[in-house]
């Protein structure tokens, strides 16, 4: 794959897609969330860094944001498990600039449901990811590559998820009616009743199945121009495919033939899957591949900087991605993003998130780290010590009941 050259001091060749002003938050405020009683921030629309020793509440600030986005955040907890004390409800509320104009949201988890309100009214959690999108990288996410295929999959399939948020529907779907039909495999109930039921919710798998592998193809290939667009000197560039059934159908087939297709595998393999206890062909078996390209070595057997190096390069390759398709750069949320990068690499980061032109919420244990970050920043930097820069205090009844009763129906 070829694209722009630049070397390390030379980031600025990367050049970003024309967009609209990029959505960003402008105050951030938590309630009984994680390690924070009551925590207020007010934001810069570039970069937000936080710093401070291991285990004072740096990432449950990041994790808080996520929770303005589909699925369980970037840790995928429960959502009971994020609460400052067990027999505490906790909210998160943000103050989001749009180039439409001022966006109020605030998302909580109250007597065991999750509610959503946006400018005093009832939203859905793709609503909110129609005006935030965002992307994240967490240190777990280190492991991608030396990990099984799961990872992988969420991986691309978040960024997917940013392009097209039906795919969260075809997601739960799809995983819905394999349950159910990996129960009565199980059962081994081969009566009427129970093959038209498996033929019902193999309808409902290959359906779901096509529309997935579809979004994660689109993904795919938009990613594949991101790639080009990351200046190779700055970051590793990667080779990228996905291996999976559905996906190599779609490269050859309409998407009605590979439905059809998929639905007659799955109807003939009832026996062995019944046998092996889960269905062994479909979406849900896909693999994301990783190639880095100068050196034609899979990721899984480079060096731990360049892996870092390059999940960094597929990070902003996919920023990129989004700016391009959607005209909005994504809210990126950079868990220990310096770790394991050399100055220069900190330096292109800094610079390629600045052309971008988005905000980016970074977290580190040493200042020392964003060195000429604010130079590259200008006013639009922020660096917040935790917890020397805030002093978090407890939430008076007041404030807790005023949060609480903004937060409305169920997601």
């Amino acid at each position: 794959m070829t694209g722009a050259s630049a070397s390390l001091d030379r980031p600025h060749d990367y050049a970003a897609p024309a967009s609209a002003p990029a959505p960003h938050i402008t105050a951030l405020r938590l309630t009984h969330f994680r390690s924070h009683a009551a925590l207020t921030l007010n934001c810069v629309g570039g970069a937000m860094v936080l710093t401070g020793a291991n285990g004072i509440g740096k990432t449950n600030v990041l994790e808080a944001l996520s929770m303005l986005a589909p699925g369980r955040g970037l840790r995928s907890a429960a959502f009971d498990d994020m609460r400052f004390e067990r027999r505490l409800d906790w909210t998160v509320s943000a103050d989001i600039q749009t180039a439409q104009g001022a966006v109020r949201a605030g998302i909580g988890w109250q007597n065991g449901a999750r509610k959503l309100r946006i400018d005093g009214a009832n939203g859905k959690l793709d609503d909110i990811a129609h005006i935030l999108p965002q992307l994240w990288l967490t240190p777990a996410m280190d492991r991608l590559f030396v990990d099984g295929a799961s990872g992988r999959r969420k991986f691309l399939d978040r960024f997917a998820q940013s392009l097209d948020a039906t795919l969260s529907k075809a997601l739960s779907g799809y995983e819905k009616a394999m349950r159910e039909r990996n129960r009565l495999l199980h059962e081994g109930n081969m009566s009427a009743a129970a093959n038209g039921w498996l033929d019902g919710l193999e309808e409902a798998m290959a359906l779901h199945g096509v529309a997935i592998a579809a979004a994660r193809l689109t993904a795919l290939d938009a990613l594949a121009v991101g790639l080009a667009a990351i200046p190779e000197a700055a970051f590793p560039r990667a080779e990228i495919a996905l291996a999976g059934s559905l996906e190599a159908g779609l490269r050859q087939q309409s998407a009605l033939e590979v439905e059809d297709a998929f639905r007659a595998r799955l109807a003939a393999a009832r026996g062995l899957d019944g046998a092996a206890g889960r269905t062994l062909e479909g979406p849900h078996r896909s693999d994301l591949q990783v190639v880095y390209a100068a050196k034609n070595m899979p990721a899984a057997d480079c060096s731990t900087g360049e892996q870092k190096a390059l999940l960094v390069g597929l990070i902003l390759a996919q920023a990129h991605s989004v700016a391009a398709q959607r005209g909005d750069v994504p809210i990126l949320l950079l868990d220990e993003v310096a770790a394991h990068l050399d100055r220069h690499r900190r330096g292109a980061l800094a610079e390629i998130l600045h052309a971008l032109g988005g905000q980016s919420w970074i977290t580190g244990t040493d200042k020392e780290a964003f060195d000429g970050f604010d130079t590259v920043f200008g006013t639009a930097f922020a660096t917040v010590h935790m917890p020397d820069d805030i002093k978090p205090t407890a939430p008076s009844r007041h404030d807790i009941n005023a949060e609480q009763a903004s937060l409305g129906s169920k997601s």
